[in-house]
């Protein structure tokens, strides 16, 4: 019965040894999927930082900086306003007079669609 008893003992401090190689096989899985995402994070951290400073160099070379587009677009916009207003100042005359020959030289006519009823 004794040797019975210590079987039991022995399969039982067995059962419980395996137990805990289970338990600290699933902690170091645990661990290294932690360690595998963060550092997965990292690298897409890293691969984020690299593409957003290409971009800058890139717009900074093909557009400039945000100051020199804007002076331009002031630049162009005032270039605009001179020559419309050349033109506005070049044709102001001519236009005065046509305006003023149609309201003034008025023919009076009978319109297309007026019938006469007699």
């Amino acid at each position: 019965m004794a040797s019975q008893t210590q079987g039991i003992q022995q399969l039982l401090a067995a059962e419980k040894k395996a137990a805990d190689k289970v338990t600290e096989a699933r902690k170091r899985k645990a661990r290294r999927l932690k360690q595998a995402k963060e550092e997965a994070q990292e690298e897409i951290e890293k691969y984020r930082q690299e593409r957003e400073r290409q971009f800058r160099e890139f717009e900074a070379k093909h557009m400039g900086s945000k100051e020199d587009v804007a002076a331009r677009i002031d630049a162009d916009t005032k270039i605009k306003i001179e020559e419309m207003n050349k033109g506005v100042a070049g044709h102001k005359d001519k236009v005065i007079q046509e305006i003023l020959q149609l309201v003034c030289n008025i023919k009076p006519e009978l319109h297309k669609n007026y019938q006469i009823e007699a």
